[in-house]
């Protein structure tokens, strides 16, 4: 075997082979035996993906492990003919989410010595026919119904022009008003690389250069420590390269329709690297929200940072791209024609998600805040098809700052890449850029490839949306590139794992709550970063509240009989929270993959 430790020392990878194994399940068996003759965790979930790159059979092992320890623990077997090749990870799971795309590099790129990976190098993208559009829109439609997601928009573009455009389904669940061109989803995170665009804008007029200092052109800008504050370039806000964790349980818990946009930078004082620049790709809101306010106040420097960011978006993005269905406010958005966002709960079925949970974004909203179309998403991407020449000839971006945004700053995985705002794969011999988004309830995509002219937008009102996109991505290259059959076999398995996976975990909810476990929660809890955190009876029912919203409560005995109080509103079904106790008083701990947060019960 070969056994790779993490820098940390806290994680190991171990590549086992593995000659001869009844199944799947006994191949990962033997590897832990090999590797680890004490191995005696409880199997949680075992399922088979179809089988992908070469190999013969897939088989996921993921194992049980208390909240306590804060550790991952999996298992891969990898099948050619009659022998296994193991993957057995196990360790932190701090450094595994730190290194998760270093983990997905190295150990998704292996394949049987004498797999011919495929490739459409060189090959020209078929024309997007009516016969290909149906096929595309068929397989939307078709994975609708085995995802349960109630409404879609679509944009198919191909040599400058957009040659479909709609919807598919319905605006809610159970209604009647269809999804068109213009409603209007929630982008999320899609919204990034509209920022970059308008950065893009003040490098042409020379308002900052990309290897500037943060801190010249925005002096109030600081990280931790003034160390790593002076490090930090223009181009390094955007660019998941920096070292900063992902930290969004503040404004995901604490967060109101009055948090200012100042706040950004407050938390951003707070927050250090956990991997050096350039070592690890590390998402960061943030740092995305700052890139976005500080493009916004150089534009309009005596205006509120989100006034001046809304302004100069509009003024020099939207409005330019025609893009007039595109927005950052939410009454307006959701005036006429919009999707209302949905996801699953305990009982299983699709349904309505409160958006109130969806406010939080708003303060950060250059990170993900943007209201869109798929028409309008289809003009955002032709413009990057354009190298950002309008139609009236007009430059909305000079070549040069735009393309500097598909810069590869560090990577995600084998032959993909993060820039400013926007990613690259180029797995399949092309190279595809794109960007997804997510919010509660609503869950997007878009794509394009320079090469072939071609690109794609995928909005969905659903978090089970989450699932199409990598499918509808497979299907896209299979239409355009004469690919392998392979997309109808992957939502197949997307639809029954997924349902497997979520009756595992349904299994082990209560959602009415242990009586005695919510009998001994004090009213009220806070924390200094996440705000305050009360309980109260409704109905008859436990109901938690924090600033950002609230959720019904039931709860999860867990393996080292602690027990955590889990949310039941949809979209945050499951998020946990162990009670325990601290210094003597009542608390509840959120664990997120790099952080601790723990709640005191608080007289007061």
């Amino acid at each position: 075997m070969l056994v790779f430790t993490a820098p940390e020392g806290d994680v190991t990878a171990a590549l086992v082979a593995v000659d001869a194994a009844t199944d799947g399940q006994d191949a990962v068996k033997r590897a832990w035996t090999k590797f680890d003759p004490a191995f005696a965790r409880e199997i949680e979930l075992a399922q088979d993906p179809p089988a992908r790159e070469g190999w013969d059979q897939i088989t996921v092992v993921n194992y049980k492990s208390s909240p306590a320890e804060k550790v991952a623990v999996q298992g891969i077997g990898l099948r050619k003919g009659d022998g296994w090749t193991v993957v057995l990870i196990n360790g932190a799971l701090a450094t595994v989410a730190k290194r998760g795309a270093q983990i997905n590099q190295a150990f998704g790129s292996l394949r049987p010595a004498d797999y011919a990976k495929e490739s459409f190098a060189g090959k020209a993208a078929n024309d997007l026919t009516a016969a290909r559009i149906a096929e595309l829109t068929g397989y939307v439609e078709k994975a609708m119904e085995g995802l349960e997601i109630p409404g879609v928009g679509l944009a198919l573009i191909e040599d400058g022009k957009i040659v479909w455009e709609g919807g598919l389904g319905v605006t809610s669940r159970g209604g009647t008003d269809k999804v068109d061109k213009d409603t209007e989803f929630m982008i999320a995170s899609n919204t990034k690389g509209m920022a970059t665009l308008l950065l893009s804008t003040l490098v042409d007029e020379g308002k900052l250069a990309w290897d500037q200092k943060v801190t010249d052109v925005y002096p109030s800008f600081r990280l931790g420590s003034d160390e790593t504050t002076s490090k930090v370039l223009v181009e390094h806000l955007i660019c998941a390269c920096t070292g900063l964790p992902r930290k969004d349980m503040q404004w995901v818990m604490n967060t109101s329709h009055t948090t200012p946009a100042s706040d950004t930078f407050v938390q951003l004082a707070a927050t250090e690297p956990t991997s050096g620049f350039g070592e690890v790709f590390q998402y960061n809101n943030l740092m995305a929200s700052a890139a976005g306010y500080i493009g916004g106040h150089l534009v309009y420097p005596d205006m509120e940072l989100g006034a001046a960011f809304d302004r100069a978006m509009s003024e020099r993005i939207f409005s330019p791209l025609g893009m007039t269905r595109t927005t950052f406010d939410f009454s307006k958005a959701m005036a006429t024609n919009w999707a209302r966002p949905h996801a699953r709960g305990y009982d299983g079925p699709v349904e309505a998600a409160p958006m109130d949970w969806n406010y939080m974004v708003y303060p950060y909203r250059p990170a993900g805040g943007a209201w869109s179309s798929a028409h309008d998403m289809a003009l955002y991407t032709l413009n990057e098809l354009n190298k950002g020449k309008l139609a009236d000839g007009r430059q909305l971006a000079s070549e040069k700052n735009l393309l500097k945004r598909r810069q590869h700053y560090v990577p995600t995985g084998e032959e993909s890449w993060y820039g400013m705002g926007l990613m690259q794969s180029s797995g399949l011999g092309k190279d595809v850029f794109f960007h997804g988004g997510s919010l509660i309830g609503y869950k997007s995509n878009f794509w394009f490839i320079p090469e072939d002219r071609v690109g794609a937008v995928l909005l969905t009102n659903s978090d089970t949306g989450q699932a199409l996109l990598g499918l509808f991505e497979r299907k896209l290259m299979e239409v355009l590139y004469d690919g392998k059959d392979e997309a109808d076999e992957n939502l197949t398995a997307a639809v029954s794992l997924g349902a497997e996976a979520r009756e595992t975990f349904r299994k082990q909810v209560d959602p009415k709550g242990d009586a005695e476990v919510l009998a001994q929660l004090a009213p009220r809890y806070t924390n200094a970063d996440l705000g305050p955190l009360t309980f109260a009876k409704k109905d008859g029912v436990t109901v938690a509240t924090m600033t950002s919203g609230s959720s019904a409560v039931g709860t999860q005995a867990n393996d080292d009989g602690t027990t955590s109080i889990v949310m039941m509103v949809p979209g945050f079904f499951g998020f946990p929270l162990v009670v325990g106790e601290r210094d003597g008083k009542r608390a509840l701990i959120l664990l997120d993959a790099q952080h601790e947060y723990v709640f005191l019960e608080d007289a007061g």
